[in-house]
């Protein structure tokens, strides 16, 4: 597993542990190479990716380095005062770079901690009232033609959101029924509801389609909104009623049928309450959202960091 980065220096945690014939062990010398300097060495992508494209075999995931090719290679071998210098350099960068990661998860803590609160509010003393009566299932058969083209979608477990499938011609089908979906949507994975596969579509996801897996429910307007029912659903309370629905004996074979799903009761308080709720998840979800747009260039600072740091550069 050369060729994916597979190198590391072992510590104290993995003495005496024992490895399989495919892992090769170094001794390092001591008195000529500090450890934490060598591990940080070969945690760099430029160094592993020019050892590990060495690795030959027919099968991707059975490539193997032999030990030949690595020992032949050469490292930068400054001495131990340098080499120490440097790892205390990158370690306090990487501090840094844990501490933003650390703010930014207290960040999304405290904004579904703040969520919660303002859920429990909304719903004191509200009216609990069946699925049924405020969000009836909304079916949109869709007439397949064999060139049409048909944009999919799909609900990510634990509550993850909605995510888009690649779009297919109706050829490409055989007995799979399709149903649209609209913005304002609840959708619901019938196999995978006990699990969180609950979400809302938004415009992004207008007049997508589903498989017959997946359940549309339309709010009521004036009476409830997708965001905050499906809010409700994921909550400890809400996905017990989903889990009570869904009934099997093996938790891949869990399925929420439309008349259970149907009788579950929601609270319904006062619908400028929940719009007000609502709002807040869009503050929510924008902090997210800003969040991830910047995810990957803090996901390259400690690699930019190892590639400055074995160039001299630190």
């Amino acid at each position: 597993m050369a060729w994916e980065g597979a190198f590391g220096v072992a510590g104290k945690d993995v003495d005496n542990c024992v490895l399989s014939g495919a892992f090769v062990v170094y001794e390092i010398d001591n008195s000529k190479l500090d450890p934490q300097f060598v591990g940080y060495y070969f945690r760099n992508r430029s160094v592993w990716e020019r050892i590990g494209s060495q690795s030959t075999g027919t099968n991707v995931r059975r490539k193997s380095l032999h030990p030949e090719q690595f020992e032949a290679e050469s490292i930068p071998l400054p001495p131990l005062p340098e080499q120490r210098r440097i790892v205390a350099r990158i370690e306090s960068l990487a501090a840094k770079v844990d501490q933003i990661k650390q703010l930014r998860q207290a960040i999304r803590t405290d904004a579904q901690a703040m969520l919660r609160s303002a859920f429990q509010q909304a719903i004191e003393g509200a009216e609990y009232r069946p699925m049924a009566e405020v969000a009836p299932i909304v079916r949109r058969p869709v007439k397949i033609e064999p060139e049409g083209e048909y944009p999919e979608l799909g609900v990510r477990s634990f509550g993850k959101g909605v995510f888009h499938k690649p779009m297919f011609l109706g050829a490409e089908l055989d007995w799979q029924k399709l149903y649209r979906v609209h913005a304002g949507d609840l959708v619901i994975s019938n196999i995978k509801a006990w699990e969180g596969a609950i979400a809302v579509a938004n415009k992004d996801e207008h007049n997508r389609v589903g498989s017959h897996r997946y359940i549309t429910c339309f709010p009521e307007k004036g009476i409830t909104t997708a965001g905050f029912l499906c809010f409700y659903l994921l909550t400890d309370e809400g996905i017990e009623q989903v889990r009570a629905a869904s009934p099997g004996s093996a938790d891949r074979n869990r399925t929420l049928a439309m008349k259970r799903l149907e009788k579950i009761k929601v609270p319904i308080p006062n619908y400028d309450k929940q719009l007000r709720f609502n709002h807040l998840q869009a503050q929510v979800a924008a902090i997210h959202k800003a969040q991830l747009d910047n995810q990957i260039e803090l996901d390259a600072l400690l690699p930019a960091i190892l590639d400055r740091a074995f160039k001299g550069e630190l």
